[in-house]
């Protein structure tokens, strides 16, 4: 059997797919400021830079680059995923349990890909950026409030209307594709 190996790159930058157990939830948007929150609890314990993101209902992508000494991309994802199930469970709302009794919030294991260039993360960008059009929850990227497509179009990187019409296609580690 052939086992999967995880880039081992250390400063390197990655896109990451990240999926909830349930495909149906919406928990991602509902609560959006715990995520965040974990995403920043994380950063102060073991700092990365957040490239581009997106946080759809139940999923997120995200490209992040890494300190130049270090590859622990998995702790972090790790530390993210506890933090937020942790804090949603806190807060009184419902999570279920899997058969180890471990709260099955997120799927578990991630998606990830090793940026390989500057033209592969503009393409990983734009995906990024694209995909709540792509998934139908907004007419054009602008309109989705949980994306770095505002703090893009803020630095003057992409024009505020960037997205509003053409097709982005990749394999990006979801479903269907």
């Amino acid at each position: 059997m052939v086992r999967y190996r995880r880039s081992v790159v250390p400063g390197g930058t990655f896109f990451f797919t990240a999926t909830l157990y349930d495909r149906r939830s919406s928990a991602l948007v509902e609560h959006v400021e715990k995520l965040r929150g974990a995403f920043r609890a994380t950063r102060l314990e073991s700092p990365f830079t957040i490239d581009a993101i997106v946080i759809l209902p139940e999923h997120l992508h995200v490209i992040m680059t890494l300190p130049e000494d270090d590859s622990d991309f998995s702790g972090r994802w790790k530390r993210i995923k506890s933090l937020f199930t942790h804090r949603v469970v806190a807060s009184g709302t419902p999570v279920p349990h899997n058969h180890r009794g471990e709260f099955a919030l997120w799927q578990r294991r991630f998606w990830e890909h090793t940026i390989r260039d500057e033209t592969d993360f503009e393409r990983c960008a734009d995906y990024i950026h694209f995909n709540p059009v792509k998934h139908g929850l907004v007419a054009s990227p602008i309109d989705w409030p949980y994306s770095s497509l505002h703090r893009y179009v803020r630095a003057g990187i992409l024009p505020a209307d960037w997205g509003g019409a053409g097709e982005i296609n990749g394999k990006f580690g979801e479903r269907g594709e």
